[in-house]
């Protein structure tokens, strides 16, 4: 499942920074995640880079972009290969 982030956000930049897929992305008035490059950091580490640095608590996850831990696995896997 993608994360998605609420309108608590306050566009402080930090989880973009901590992203390492790049799927967070500078929108007006907040950020949003990309779903397809989302994949809660699985493939890369135990837990979503981002949650934690969020002063806002504003990451949840996208009801919208349900996913397994396989596909999210598959989805780290194939934007590996991009780069």
């Amino acid at each position: 499942m993608a994360l998605m982030i609420t309108e608590e956000c306050i566009a402080c930049d930090e989880c973009r920074e901590e992203c390492p897929n790049d799927a967070i992305e500078v929108e007006d008035p907040y950020y949003i995640i990309d779903p397809d490059r989302c994949t809660e950091c699985v493939g890369y580490d135990d837990e979503p880079s981002c949650v934690p640095v969020c002063p806002k608590d504003a990451l949840i996850p996208d009801p919208d972009n349900v996913e397994s831990i396989e596909e999210l696995k598959y989805k780290y896997e194939q934007l590996q290969k991009e780069e």
